[in-house]
């Protein structure tokens, strides 16, 4: 009997009919790994340690770890044809694979409950820049980001972007997601370069250039290195099943070896673009470039409120924030609905619609601990946003991402069959996810938790 194939599963080809265009499984790829982390994490944490050389070393763990664990998701999902829990059993038919995927499926839905929050402040700053009211009443942004995250508004926000996720999650793989993404990525790209052009023309522009492009060895230490490793791993939606569920859409016909490389490239390609937004206008306006989570929601609109047509540039900004965040919320909503759709029998729409609710409940929370009714309540230092955050990317992403690097390496013996690959390279991506990746993704979940310092 074959490894794809079980008693319980006899044709995996026809175990989930629903299917990506080639483009649209790219662009939908893209949209999921093109989230927050490009458009606000990467410049924060590149400002911190040191631009250029930051920006080098994050392209080395990309290769490394990132790419070649992107493969063996799509490659797990295409060919177990099922959702993040599923896949593994459907490839194995052993129970203990199902449950550690299982994990996948739980991460990415805590994940969605506190992450549909920050998408909301992006809508929300959103809408205040465009009509202006973002840049009245004076220039304490950092006072109106509070006063905002202490009200309900960002619960109001939050249901909007879960009504939004699951109406798109609901319409399907090929009407709803990749119709989504291919309305959505083409824009994100056209807002991004007139941004960058606009951000390049300011005055003291060139500092920023040079400070994200000509590299500074000396500022780089251990602790950067783990970082960027984290943030390669992170930057690629791995670890949640996001890459997993949509390899399962793909077409048998589509290379995945190409499929990774243009993600990856996009991936790169937009972190690039969002430097050259960022670091020019930061430099401009004298701003901090390692200021953090403030930088975007504190920092830049202070920036937009000095230059000609602020409100406008500072409302593309938003929206660029916006779509990045929205395309991966999709990704990542579809991973417990998938989930729900396989292994309870909901139909899509029932699914999306149960999923979307419950995972806004349990969001709810995270919403008000930001500055809001539950900003006091901290157990062990931390708001429930914070724990979220905590448990979800160093706790449980790492343990999803080694168990797909095991799987791939050890337990599922044809997955170079199907992920096309032979000889040379298979040998090298085996060498990568045997060994390597699975030793950094241990390196850098024993930093996250205090394990190990540097």
């Amino acid at each position: 009997m074959s490894n794809r194939t079980s008693k319980k599963n006899p044709d995996l080809s026809r175990s989930n009919p629903e299917r990506f265009t080639s483009a649209g499984f790219i662009l939908a790829a893209i949209g999921s790994s093109v989230g927050l982390g490009n458009m606000w994490k990467f410049p924060y944490i590149t400002g911190k340690h040191g631009g250029a050389a930051f920006f080098l070393l994050f392209m080395i763990c990309l290769i490394l770890v990132g790419l070649p664990i992107l493969l063996a998701e799509m490659t797990i999902g295409r060919g177990g044809r099922g959702d993040a829990a599923t896949s593994l059993y459907n490839l194995t038919g052993k129970k203990h694979w199902r449950l550690i995927g299982l994990l996948s499926v739980l991460c990415a839905f805590l994940i969605m409950s506190y992450y549909a929050v920050v998408a909301g402040w992006t809508l929300h700053y959103t809408v205040e820049s465009i009509t202006g009211a973002l840049f009245r009443g004076g220039d304490d942004y950092r006072g109106k980001f509070e006063s905002f995250a202490s009200g309900y508004w960002p619960v109001f926000w939050q249901a909007v972007v879960m009504l939004l996720c699951g109406w798109v999650i609901a319409k399907g793989v090929s009407g709803g997601i990749e119709k989504f993404n291919k309305i959505l990525i083409p824009g994100f790209l056209a807002i991004l370069l007139v941004l960058m052009v606009h951000s390049l023309t300011l005055p003291g522009a060139g500092q920023g250039v040079e400070f994200f492009l000509k590299p500074d060895f000396g500022k780089l230490d251990a602790e950067s290195a783990l970082i960027a490793l984290g943030h390669a791993f992170f930057s690629l939606s791995l670890g949640m099943g996001c890459m997993l569920t949509y390899g399962s859409y793909v077409e048998q016909k589509q290379s995945l070896g190409s499929a990774t490389l243009a993600i990856g490239l996009g991936d790169l390609l937009y972190a690039f673009i969002a430097g050259l937004v960022i670091f020019p206008t930061v430099f401009s306006f004298g701003l901090e470039p390692g200021e953090g989570v403030g930088l975007a929601f504190m920092a830049l609109p202070a920036a937009f409120s000095q230059m000609p047509f602020g409100f406008l540039f500072g409302g593309l900004f938003f929206v660029l924030l916006a779509i990045a965040a929205l395309t991966s919320a999709v990704s990542i909503l579809e991973v417990p609905v998938a989930y729900a759709m396989h292994n309870w029998k909901w139909s899509r729409k029932k699914a999306a619609a149960v999923i979307s609710s419950v995972c806004f409940l349990v969001g709810v929370p995270s919403a008000l601990s930001v500055g809001g009714v539950l900003g006091a309540f901290q157990p062990g230092g931390k708001t429930v946003f914070d724990w979220f955050d905590f448990v979800t990317s160093y706790v449980l992403m790492p343990i999803g991402g080694l168990a797909v690097t095991l799987f791939t390496g050890y337990a599922w013996k044809r997955a170079g069959e199907e992920a096309g690959l032979s000889g040379f390279w298979y040998k090298i991506w085996m060498f990568l996810i045997k060994i390597v990746a699975p030793i950094l993704i241990l390196l850098v979940f024993l930093y996250s938790v205090g394990i190990i310092s540097v």
